[in-house]
């Protein structure tokens, strides 16, 4: 095989080569020696014709001259280099030949002989497998190299070499994984070898894959493990998708090619200034081009089989430890049904859409809150098949959503927040991780699967999910349906997750198909939850990941009903991340609270928390607001909001308002972000009805996450229900400190009211005490001298 025939070979035989030379530098002077016994070995056992070899050495040796430039070899090199370059050129081919036609073992054979013939005892340095330096080998040789580890014979030489292997495995892990040292730290126990080279044969570009994919891989690696306290073998029954990784390395590409590197500056901004910019940056990113030499790997994963695709962000610095950057990057949905150019065309837009989110108002204000805002945000992304079976022209998993370790909230005493809780829809997941102002996902505590946040089934009812995301393949689109526009009687699945509502009543579907009744369909999952393979299943693979990762995980997932499971369904993991987690305090509310004293009182879903001193109260009024009919001025609370946020930065303040703080429908909640609300200590939802449907509270949603680990505690209120209110004439009268705080905005006071609770109490402050396992929270006026003892 004549030598320019080594860059054409495949993956598995040019790292011999490279593992051969590699090992042979470390014998700078017996090199030669060992270089020609292995040639010997070539000549007589491989059938390597000599005087061709030769003949070849010598037409290289040529080539070598005219590739330095060598325009008069004879004249412009003496006899002496050209030996060497003979010489050299000899070498580089016995290497080749020796690496593609014998056992790396043989070779151990020829170097121990040679040291042999030295004389003297054997040492460990003089061992083949401690030929590289990790830290300085390209990730070829590493590869090369740890598959030699791995095929030393008998466990004696297994256990020698373990430490390098393990070395290997971090090195490689920090360059194409990621360098947080956490998720390193329990890496280098999971991840394997064959596992690393999945990941490198799926990149495309250089750089880092990013949290998002490392967390996703890790979760798989971890699972795959088998240990005595699993149910089930998770290997048969939890995969990842399909997947393919951007590096880190293409955003600076395409930033660079594109004349935008200076747009990473704009993070230095205020944050009014970048939010009334930012229209105009996203433009200036979608207007760029990805860099040609990578549209060749894009082209073929749109090509491969039309199968739909989602773009994920994975930045560097996203599911980091406390860190998850949950929701501050989006996700876009490729359906990829068009021709290869369209889908092409389509992939590139996605991943530049995700580019443009790293200036986001909000991801710079959440890395400025997390003291990252320095950190050089490098951006992976994450392509990956879509989940699910098709149904008429819908594509759609018949079941996706979130899954935490440990339960964000308790509302039954029953309940046990170390068993997990999931927030589960059927269709496409972004239903579940969202705060949608129409719908409604299922809450599910593990601990009790079947407990409902319901009280009633005309409850149940109303709060049934309602629509259901799908890619439309007829379409080539990511669209929201109706559920009845997508499930009918003849969706196989549909057993698992709905009943029939007839007459006010609810009933099972035992048997899907044409008899079946023909009542309204209702989204219930009744029958999965009843299902303790299921439950039993997903406590299990929680409490697994929760235990190696030795804190509280939330992972992202989809399920698919299959008889050839030996569970009867599969699991796709779609995402894995460390859970932000306060810790647990003792907190008592005292017996003898005086009527006046109080000011807010909420006997459901309470966790744990004690806040003190609290000057300020920012408050929205929720009757004020229901009856708000411009949705401009709901608009505009938001953005006073924002402005107060900033402006009480120094202060102790909480957020009063009605139903759901941050949602997308201005009718449900003042639509704020992150950015407008992190300097608040407590959020306090006001749940009145709207219409017919009272306000979901926000737990186990992105939103929630972004409270939980910037300590803003969050306090949902339902003052219609028993032994709950608010004293709305305290919030209502005395001095309102908009228009000193905020002047231009002060013709907004009707609606939105700043109480300095000092001065409106008579020098008292406000304290609000959260008490899980009672579920009773409330707000309490006290002395100066009560906040500081408490």
């Amino acid at each position: 095989m004549p030598l320019d025939k080594l860059q054409a070979l495949d993956f598995g035989t040019r790292p011999k080569a490279v593992a051969v030379h590699l090992a042979l530098t470390q014998y700078p002077i017996l090199g030669d020696t060992i270089r020609a016994r292995m040639l010997e070995v070539l000549f007589t056992r491989a059938g390597l014709d000599e005087e061709a070899f030769e003949q070849e050495v010598r037409e290289k040796a040529i080539e070598s001259q005219a590739r330095e430039r060598l325009d008069d070899p004879l004249r412009q090199e003496s006899d002496e280099v050209w030996q060497k370059r003979l010489h050299k050129t000899r070498s580089l081919l016995t290497e080749f030949y020796f690496a593609v036609n014998l056992p790396h073992t043989r070779l151990l054979e020829i170097v121990e002989a040679v040291l042999g013939e030295q004389g003297g005892a054997p040492r460990d340095g003089d061992s083949m497998v401690h030929s590289i330096n990790p830290e300085l080998a390209p990730w070829a040789m590493l590869f090369a190299q740890a598959k030699l580890l791995q095929q030393l014979p008998g466990d004696g030489q297994q256990q020698q070499v373990a430490h390098q292997l393990r070395q290997i495995i971090v090195v490689l892990t920090k360059g194409m994984l990621t360098d947080q040292l956490p998720f390193v730290g329990i890496a280098r126990d999971h991840l394997t070898i064959a596992q690393l080279e999945w990941i490198y044969e799926r990149r495309v570009g250089r750089g880092k894959i990013g949290g998002k994919a490392a967390g996703m891989m890790l979760a798989r690696c971890i699972l795959d493990r088998r240990e005595p306290t699993d149910p089930v073998c998770f290997s048969d029954i939890v995969s990842i998708p399909t997947s393919h990784f951007l590096g880190s390395d293409v955003h600076y590409e395409f930033l660079s090619r594109n004349g935008l590197s200076s747009i990473v500056h704009n993070k230095y901004r205020p944050a009014e200034e970048l939010s009334a910019d930012y229209e105009r940056l996203v433009s200036d990113v979608m207007a760029g081009s990805i860099p040609e030499r990578f549209l060749p790997r894009l082209r073929e994963i749109v090509d491969n089989d039309n199968t739909p695709l989602i773009v994920r962000s994975s930045s560097l610095l996203e599911d980091s430890l406390g860190v998850s950057f949950a929701g501050k990057y989006d996700s876009f949905f490729c359906p990829n049904q068009g021709s290869v150019e369209e889908n092409l065309e389509a992939l590139c837009e996605a991943i530049k859409r995700i580019y443009a989110c790293v200036i986001s108002p909000n991801a710079i204000t959440y890395r400025q809150q997390h003291g990252l805002l320095d950190y050089d945000e490098r951006m992976g992304l994450l392509i990956q098949h879509v989940e699910g079976t098709v149904h008429g022209d819908y594509l759609f998993p018949t079941v996706a959503g979130v899954g935490f370790s440990h339960n964000p909230l308790k509302w039954n005493p029953r309940i046990d927040r170390t068993q997990g809780f999931l927030r589960i829809v059927a269709g496409v997941g972004t239903r579940a991780v969202d705060r949608l102002s129409n719908d409604y996902a299922q809450m599910v505590a593990l601990s009790h699967p079947t407990l409902r946040t319901t009280k009633s089934t005309r409850e149940r009812i109303q709060y049934a999910q309602r629509y259901i995301d799908v890619i439309n393949l007829k379409t080539n689109e990511f669209e929201t349906k109706r559920v009845d526009e997508v499930l009918d009687t003849k969706y196989p699945h549909l057993k698992h997750i709905a009943f029939m509502q007839e007459g006010g009543e609810l009933h099972p579907i035992h048997i899907a198909g044409p008899s079946t009744s023909k009542g309204r369909i209702v989204i219930c999952f009744d029958h999965l939850l009843k299902n303790r393979k299921f439950t039993d299943v997903m406590r299990a693979l929680l409490a697994k990941l929760e235990r190696h990762y030795k804190r509280p995980v939330d992972i992202e997932l989809a399920v698919r009903f299959d008889r050839k499971s030996p569970v009867g369904f599969f699991i796709t993991m779609l995402q894995c991340r460390q859970q932000s987690r306060r810790a647990d305090q003792q907190v008592s509310i005292p017996d003898d609270i005086a009527d006046s004293d109080l000011l807010l009182k909420s006997r459901r879903m309470v966790a744990n928390g004690h806040v003190k001193a609290i000057r300020w109260v920012v408050f929205v009024d929720p009757e004020r607001y229901s009856s708000i009919t411009d949705p401009s001025i709901k608009v505009m609370l938001a953005r006073i909001v924002g402005r107060l946020n900033r402006r009480l930065a120094e202060e102790r303040y909480i957020l009063v308002g009605p139903g759901r703080w941050g949602s997308s429908n201005s009718d449900l909640g003042v639509p704020v972000g992150y950015a407008d609300i992190f300097n608040a200590r407590v959020l306090v939802e006001v749940a009145l009805p709207y219409g017919d449907s009272p306000p979901e509270a926000s737990y186990g949603t992105h939103f929630f996450q972004d409270l939980v680990e910037a300590d803003i505690h969050a306090l949902p209120v339902y003052p219609n229900e028993k032994d709950a209110f608010v004293r709305y004439d305290f919030f209502r009268s005395g001095e309102n400190a908009l228009a000193e705080l905020e002047p231009d905005y002060a013709q907004y006071a009707e609606h939105l009211r700043v109480i300095d609770v000092s001065k409106r109490s008579g020098g008292r402050l406000l304290e609000v005490i959260m008490k899980e396992q009672e579920d009773r929270a409330v707000a309490l006026l006290v002395s100066p001298t009560q906040a500081n003892c408490r």
